[in-house]
Order: C-alpha cells, then structure tokens, then sequence
C-alpha cells in the first residue's frame, strides 16, 4: 500500500477578499460606526471605528501634503501605541509602503534598515525606557537639528525627508520634526481629493508592507507584503478565531511584527473585533489586568508571555472568565504550557498558529473545536487557499508521517525581499514555492507537527537529534519553567547536546537531577551533555528564541570553537 503524500491544500468556506487595507477600513466604519475599534490603556485613549477611519484619513491627507506619493516607504520606529495603528491604516489608505522598524534597532541596524528600503519618512518615539529614540536619530543625522521640518538632508540617509516624532516632552516637538498630532491638520481639500480618487484606482496588490528578518545569519532582508497577503491572513486567522464586533483582543505583542499588526490588527478591522494594547512594551501584569478590566474575549502571546503571566505572583487576583480564545504562537510552543493556558486562565478555544514573515504570517492553525489534545500537539491544519507539501533534501515530496521541509505555496507568499531578487530566487523557487527552513511532519488528518528548524537539527554521532523533542520531555519535569536545547561542537561525536534550563521560582535543581529524569525515558544520545541554568533566554523583541546566541557563549564557555577545528 502507497502511502498518501505530504501535501495539503486549504478548503475556503469564504472568498479570498479583494480589496485594500485603506478600504477594509472605511468597511469596518460604515458597519460598526460607534463600536469600539482602539484602546489604548497607557493613554487613555478609545476610539470607535468612526473615528479611527476618520482620523486615518485625515492622517493620510497630512502625509501627502507633506510630499509622499503613493509607493514611498513610510518607516515607523515605535512600540505599541495607537499611534502606531493610525500610521498603519493611514499609510495604507494614502498607497504608502509601510516599513515597519524593529523598537530593539541601534544605530547601524537602523541606517541600514532605512537606506535598503529608501525611507522617505519616518515615524518615530521620542524615548522609551532606556532607548533613546531620538537621540539616536540625531546622532545618524545630525543635519536633523538644523533643518526644516520636512526638508531634511542626511549624508548617511539620503532617503529620509520627513521625521515625524510621537511624544515628547509637553507635545514640542524636536528641532527638524514634525508633530505626530499636527500631520493632519496639513491635508486640504486637494489632498482630500486625492484619497477619493486613490481608493478608487489603488490595487489590492500592491506593496503595502515591507518587514525586516530578524538577521540571525547575515543581514536582515526586507520582506514585501502586499494588501492581498496581510489583509486576507488576517481576515482568515480572525475567522479561525470567530471572531466578531463583540470581541475584544488584548494584543501584547509587538505591532512592528506581523503578529500584532496582521493577526491583531487586520483581524480586528476585518471582523470588527476592537484592538486593545496594554501598554507600550509587554509587562505581564499590565496584561493581566488589561484582560481583566476591558474584558477582553481574546489573548495574544508567544510562550514566554504566557508563561511570564502563569507565573506572576498576582495572577490569581484577576478575573478572566471573559477570555474565550487567542493565539499563542512565535516560537514552537510547549504542550505543558499551553494545558496551563487552557486549564488556568480559562481560555478554551486558544489556537496555535504557525507561520512565517514570507507567508503574511500565517501558514497553519489549530481550529477552536479540535480536540485538545490535538491543540497542544500539533499546529493543526493549513489556512484556507494555501497550499503545502513537506520534502526531502532533494525536493521529493515525503510520505505522511515523515519529517521533510514545509513550503508554502498560495496568495500569502510575499512579494519578495526587497530589491533583492537573488535573495527571493533562493527561498521561493520557479513554481511559487516558499521554502521555510522548518523541518515539519503531516499526519493522516493533514494535522502539521513542526519538528525543529533545518539549522537546529543536532548529528550525534552520525545520528539525527531534533532539539524540540527534547525540549517537550524536559518541559514535564515539574521544576522545569522553561528549557531550550541546541547543539555544540564535540571533537569526537561531531556534536553534543546542550540544555539552557529556566526553574521555577522558589524551586532547586541540578544537572544529575536532570540526566536522572532522562534516564531509561529517552535514548541516551538525546540526554543533553552540557546542562545550565539560567534566568532568561536571549531573543528578539517578538519572543522568538537565539539559540544562536546560546550556541556562541557555550562554544566561548567551554573553548569548543578550538576543538572543532584542531
């Protein structure tokens, strides 16, 4: 008997939309004028679908009057602000490209972020918490400080022409930029006009968004994503999420990501849902309470968020019996804590999602109804009109039940990277395929199990080790928090296992304890070698895990680099 193949293609109950970002938005208003669209708890602010429509379009007015042209890419260096979501909506609306800046961003990153894309505008912060957001500006472009507003000339960011600063100290805004709040009072009625006639001819593939990788290895690329990609993710993660004008999404997650911006927000616009930010950066009790006090139905996290709030010490005082669903999703996600999610924090119909940047994100997600077990074992099953298939090395497509490497094929595919086709050529290949890296498994069912990712997997010995298998044993261990496990060199094995363990708060453990957890429970060449304990893992701003990071201070810790290549 031949095996079926591992290749899925995603069955729509609904059509793909086609339309603009700019136009989902005027939607949303004309359908649910007076509900809420935006809270923003740090500034008090509430705005209904009404008034944010409005107050994008006149935004939208501003940035034209300030010279941008449908195309300009528009950059926003910021956190979680409402801010934030009327430059998304009003860029969209003006045809602007919006190129969303890591808030992590130093100074080299950010020149070379702006210049790849040639940001002819900037939204900025002014400053938050140790980050100087301006001042780091100023140092890049010193011209800043003695130009007109609107008029800058930078030697190193030739680009740039327009700073507009958010915040600051009584409103004033920095010499050279221009005040968030008063971009829309420079549109007139000729800017008006234009708008009327854009939505009109603007098309729905067109670029809308350009996000940068993360630049593990080598530099950041900048992701294209047009209106069709992350208008239609959206629409279909918040379908799986069934939501609806009465829900209410507590996003913690960053905005510059497509898990704020597309899952969150473009959920929001296109099912009514209201957006609800606890504040600028993730605090697990502002989150906390955030959920409680707006009520939110819905909760958005990577597993260090959720666990981060499972373990505050003040969990217990906030009532979130209004919670419903949400996603937990980022990184791979543990099974022990997504039980603690569902069984502690009453959120029943939580679903993974599973995706990449280059697929708008959103490639797979478990249903509300499947049954739980399946919830916290698996990614589920594949978006609607999306196609995937798991392969070989060689590009063969593998039985059911066998690991191989997922490729996404469909509408969400990104554009490219930007002005790199060569980049491009080498994850999407001639027939439409974009090749993840992740090492996957498809089940009889269609159910997707992400395994680990290509670069991750562990040869011992001649003997393949998938991290993430070990990872989800460890996690059963009651005094284990957190764990990540990764490869190190070994001169005689090739490579060795490493474990970075976070324990529980107020508990002890060692290494023997570990190893004598493992064993007789798995093979011997998947107990980890080199065990330490740590209080944090180092990531991204988005939650996502550097094993890389990891992998480079234990190779230093224990002078491995030289005994791999003695």
């Amino acid at each position: 008997m031949v095996s079926e193949p591992s290749y899925v293609s995603g069955i729509a109950d609904a059509p793909l939309l086609g339309e603009t970002i700019g136009r989902a938005l005027d939607r949303a208003a004309a359908r649910w004028p007076d509900r809420p669209a935006l809270i923003d708890r740090a500034q008090g602010i509430r705005w209904s679908w009404r008034d944010l429509a409005d107050r994008a379009e006149a935004f939208a007015a501003g940035l034209l009057a300030l010279g941008l042209s449908p195309g300009d890419r528009i950059g926003i260096w910021s956190l979680n602000r409402a801010e934030w979501a009327l430059t998304q909506f009003a860029a969209a609306k003006a045809g602007l490209i919006l190129v969303t800046v890591n808030p992590a961003y130093r100074l080299a990153e950010l020149e070379y972020a702006l210049n790849l894309v040639g940001c002819a505008a900037l939204v900025t912060a002014t400053a938050f918490k140790t980050s100087d957001y301006l001042g780091m500006l100023n140092t890049l472009a010193p011209e800043l400080a003695t130009a007109d507003p609107g008029r800058l000339r930078a030697a190193k960011l030739p680009a740039l022409r327009s700073v507009i600063q958010i915040g600051g100290p009584s409103g004033v805004a920095a010499p050279g930029t221009i005040p968030f709040d008063s971009v829309a009072s420079l549109g007139g009625a000729a800017e008006r006009d234009r708008l009327s006639q854009l939505a009109g001819t603007l098309q729905f593939d067109a670029p809308a968004n350009i996000q940068f990788t993360s630049g593990t290895t080598g530099s950041p690329k900048g992701v294209t994503l047009s209106h069709h990609n992350i208008l239609n993710n959206g629409c279909f993660v918040g379908r799986g999420l069934a939501l609806s004008e009465q829900d209410r999404i507590c996003i913690p997650v960053p905005l510059y990501h497509c898990f704020g911006m597309v899952m969150g927000n473009l959920a929001a616009v296109t099912h009514g849902a209201a957006m609800v930010y606890p504040g600028e950066g993730f605090d697990p009790l502002a989150t906390l309470a955030t959920a409680a006090e707006e009520r939110c139905t819905a909760l958005y996290g990577v597993p260090t968020m959720f666990i981060a709030m499972l373990d505050h010490p003040r969990f217990a005082e906030f009532d979130l019996s209004r919670l419903r669903t949400g996603i937990m999703a980022g990184s791979p996600c543990p099974i022990e804590v997504m039980k603690r999610v569902v069984g502690q924090m009453n959120i029943r119909e939580i679903t993974i999602c599973y995706g990449m940047t280059e697929t708008s994100p959103v490639s797979f997600q478990s249903a509300v109804d499947d049954p739980l077990e399946r919830r916290v074992s698996t990614v589920g099953r594949i978006h609607p009109h999306l196609e995937v298939k798991i392969v070989d090395p060689e590009g063969r497509i593998v039985p059911r039940g066998q690991r191989g490497e997922l490729c996404t094929r469909g509408y969400s595919v990104m554009r490219g990277y930007w002005n790199q086709p060569d980049k491009t050529a080498e994850v999407v290949d001639a027939a439409g395929w974009m090749h993840s890296g992740d090492l996957a498994v498809l089940d009889d069912e269609g159910f997707c199990n992400i395994v680990g990712r290509i670069k991750d997997l562990v040869i011992r010995g001649g003997e393949n080790v998938y991290p993430r298998e070990v990872e989800e044993f460890l996690y059963r261990h009651p005094k284990i928090q957190d764990v990540q496990v990764f490869g190190v060199p070994d001169p005689k094995y090739g490579e060795e296992l490493c474990a970075w363990i976070r324990v529980r708060e107020g508990e002890t453990l060692t290494a023997d304890e570990v190893r004598g957890f493992c064993d007789g429970q798995i093979a011997h060449q998947k107990i980890p070698r080199y065990i330490r304990f740590v209080d944090a893992f180092p990531m991204t701003v988005t939650g996502k895990i550097q094993k890389f990071r990891m992998r480079q201070a234990m190779e230093q810790e224990l002078g491995l680099k030289a005994a791999e290549t003695a």
